[in-house]
């Protein structure tokens, strides 16, 4: 990091600071990385570092709140160009997989504060990202039954869960074989199984959905 980082604004300096950390948890294991560390990499004092954030939970917290509006922005833009509920999740659903795999930090850092036991800021941050992201969903599996495109039968919150819980296990398995960056080659795939799940065979919907 250059010298330009101490004479930042505070919110450049703050926004550096989420970037360093991202950079730093995509090289090392998120629970070694201190402020020092950080400090060293953006090439201040740590000091310096606190005088933006109070402490690390502060820091970590505010990297999970970039996530939550980097993920919540990329995937609605993507589902706006969409023609139908469904294209517009496939499109959600890339448009996350390649947020993670532009930033391997994003993972191991989330995956890491998700494992503590208390309810730091970060794991509650991340808790109302998960919410608002479920929610959309919803709104497309609703207006997917409403055109007849989905299955009227389809369990909403289940689908809901079972799409959430591709991307966490496609994740799991990209950290595990250390290759983040091939999520994408894996992504379709996945979704076109999720595609036959909720679709709608019959081309005229039944009754008796659950919504």
């Amino acid at each position: 990091m250059d010298q330009r980082a101490r004479q930042l604004p505070a919110e450049e300096r703050r926004a550096l600071t989420v970037s360093t950390v991202l950079e730093l948890a995509a090289e090392r294991d998120p629970q070694e990385i201190t402020t020092a560390a950080i400090a060293e990499r953006m090439q201040l004092t740590q000091g310096a570092l606190f005088r933006h954030f109070p402490s690390k939970e502060h820091i970590w917290s505010a990297a999970v709140e970039w996530l939550g509006g980097e993920l919540l922005n990329r995937t609605q833009k993507a589902a706006a160009g969409a023609p139908t509920s469904i294209e517009a999740m496939e499109a959600m659903f890339l448009a996350h997989i390649k947020l993670v795999s532009q930033f391997p930090g994003i993972p191991r850092l989330l995956f890491g504060e998700l494992q503590r036991a208390d309810d730091t800021l970060a794991k509650l941050a991340a808790r109302s990202i998960i919410k608002r992201y479920r929610e959309r969903l919803l709104t497309l599996i609703k207006q997917g039954k409403h055109s007849g495109e989905i299955d009227v039968l389809v369990d909403a919150p289940a689908a809901a869960t079972m799409y959430v819980g591709m991307v966490q296990g496609l994740v799991a398995q990209a950290l595990i074989a250390g290759n983040v960056k091939g999520l994408r080659g894996e992504a379709p795939g996945a979704f076109e199984l999720f595609r036959r799940a909720i679709v709608c065979r019959t081309g005229a919907n039944r009754t008796g959905a659950k919504a």
